[in-house]
């Protein structure tokens, strides 16, 4: 008890602090890698810190050396596995310009309905279309992979531009900025095993640009006519026009 006493008197108010924040940092460390692949990875990684344990206690040194040196590179190692996880939450501690986004919601919504109504006429015709809109993380290398538009948001120009007959029709368009900045733009594909194998190449690469950011993507399907909606790895399926003018309001927070 004395010495407990003795330890609680030299606790400062920085050492709270101190706590707090390894406590945040292993929180996000948490949040970045659960529900992924990365948890296999870490795993492993514990694996091997009690290889490294046992090496120092029984004087293994070949083991032991090799180990040293690997955990003397962790941080650099760590970044690389997981580098798509930690872009995507160092990008989500930039502000949210909710003020702005507030002032400009009317116009936000007529643009959304320019994107509905196609949408609508691409499902009931089995148009596949793929729309992202970016949000708060900037899509730029994406956009760089299509060709620059930079025209008004418009139903009848993203029904064309998804036209089997059109060259742009096979990639995405993504929206910036109240724009469409881009078409037939390459996203990447989503890593996740789990997801379902009759998914086709649109639906994958929805979900794969939401995994690597806060973007919203409106996917039409080609065989099915079926809207649906990723956002954070999630797929959202929208039923009727309803379901997609809420889901695209509640997920744009408008």
């Amino acid at each position: 008890m004395e010495s407990l006493s003795l330890v609680l008197r030299q606790i400062r108010i920085k050492d709270f602090f101190d706590l707090f924040i390894v406590s945040l940092i292993f929180f996000e460390v948490f949040l970045i890698v659960q529900g992924t692949r990365a948890v296999q990875v870490l795993v492993g990684i514990g694996f091997l810190c009690a290889l490294y344990f046992i090496g120092i206690h029984y004087q293994l040194y070949a083991l032991s050396w090799v180990l040293d040196h690997f955990f003397e590179s962790f941080f650099v190692i760590f970044v690389i596995l997981f580098q798509d996880q930690l872009r995507g939450t160092l990008a989500s501690f930039s502000g949210s310009g909710k003020f702005w986004h507030f002032l400009s919601r009317e116009k936000n919504v007529l643009k959304l309905e320019e994107v509905v109504e196609a949408c609508i006429v691409m499902s009931r015709e089995k148009i596949g279309a793929l729309i992202v809109f970016e949000k708060n993380h900037g899509l730029l290398n994406y956009i760089e992979t299509g060709t620059k538009l930079l025209s008004q948001i418009h139903s009848d120009l993203l029904y064309a531009i998804f036209q089997s007959q059109s060259s742009l029709h096979d990639g995405a368009v993504i929206i910036s900025k109240n724009h469409i900045s881009a078409a037939g733009c390459f996203l990447p594909l989503s890593k996740n095993i789990e997801i379902d194998r009759h998914l086709g190449t649109r639906h994958r690469a929805s979900l794969g640009i939401s995994e690597v950011s806060d973007a919203v993507v409106v996917t039409v399907s080609e065989e099915t006519g079926s809207i649906s909606i990723a956002h954070k790895g999630k797929l959202y399926h929208c039923n009727s026009e309803q379901d997609l003018r809420q889901e695209l309001g509640r997920l744009m927070e408008l």
